[in-house]
């Protein structure tokens, strides 16, 4: 996910795909807890996808 992509979504839009990341991570995170993942850098790519989103709101709230 591109934060081009990103940039063109109203606020609702954005604060849905953010929570949806949320609990992504969340669930990331307890299978890296239980073992059950298996590639580790999804949760990087999670995190980088959490924070584009969020540079997208903070951008939108400024204007």
């Amino acid at each position: 996910m591109n934060y081009t992509d990103i940039k063109d979504k109203s606020l609702s839009e954005l604060q849905a795909l953010l929570k949806e990341k949320k609990v992504l991570l969340f669930e990331l995170k307890a299978k890296l807890k239980t073992m059950q993942l298996t590639n580790t850098s999804e949760l990087r790519t999670a995190k980088k996808d959490i924070a584009r989103i969020q540079t997208a709101i903070t951008a939108l709230n400024a204007n």
